[in-house]
């Protein structure tokens, strides 16, 4: 089953600094068939403008994975950390017990990335934050895990998170084919960064969504040259 979310029909926000779409319930759009899909609870497509950003807020009980698709997202912390994350690359904040965090735009360009959110299997813990570069021509032509919180991904360089996911991306040139086999009872969303793709014969354009359950398999087959970013969730 595969239920495209065209990003037209997505929820929406707009202010001075922040356009957001939302790919699932979020803020002041809500919408009771698109509360979470599994584990996986938030997907917002932002894009902040330069020299701004989320002034501190708390989380708590919460994965928190950043993918930056342009520009850079500077974070800080009340654990003392503070990172830049630049295109292509990832961040991800543990929120365990409780974490006071800000995310802001400092460059001179506007900033795009997805902010995913995905519940953990336990509450509380002590809170973490990492960053990891991962460069697209390392993903090129097959999916990479990103993130996850499965061991032997984490070994193979992908950044922890608290649940039993995994958040993958690749980029694909046009007409190659891509596969991601799905175990039964997963729940994924896949999102076309960028490019244009046919993912299992449904047609997505750039930005657009697609929830997916009860497929063996999820075959993508660029129709443009393509940036493809995964959850693969309980």
């Amino acid at each position: 089953m595969i239920e495209k979310r065209p990003f037209a029909q997505l929820g929406q926000f707009d202010n001075d600094w922040l356009n957001a779409r939302y790919h699932f319930s979020f803020s002041n759009y809500y919408d009771p068939a698109r509360v979470h899909w599994g584990a996986l609870r938030v997907w917002n497509d932002d894009t902040i403008k330069a020299q701004s950003g989320f002034s501190p807020h708390s989380h708590a009980d919460m994965e928190i994975i950043t993918y930056v698709r342009k520009g850079a997202i500077t974070h800080e912390d009340s654990m003392g950390n503070r990172g830049r994350t630049e295109a292509g690359d990832v961040q991800v904040m543990s929120a365990g017990a409780g974490v006071t965090h800000a995310e802001f735009n400092l460059e001179d360009e506007a900033t795009q990335l997805y902010q995913i959110w995905i519940l953990p299997k336990e509450r509380g813990g002590k809170p973490f934050w990492g960053a990891a570069k991962f460069p697209k021509g390392e993903r090129a032509g097959s999916f990479v895990t990103l993130a996850s919180g499965f061991a032997e991904d984490q070994a193979q360089g992908a950044l922890p998170i608290r649940q039993d996911a995994r958040l993958a991306a690749a980029t694909v040139k046009a007409g190659d084919t891509i596969r991601y086999p799905l175990a039964a009872g997963r729940n994924a969303y896949l999102a076309v960064a960028d490019g244009a793709a046919e993912v299992n014969g449904v047609a997505l354009d750039a930005r657009d969504g697609a929830a997916i359950r009860e497929e063996s398999e999820i075959v993508v087959t660029a129709r443009k040259d393509t940036e493809i970013v995964l959850v693969d969730a309980p």
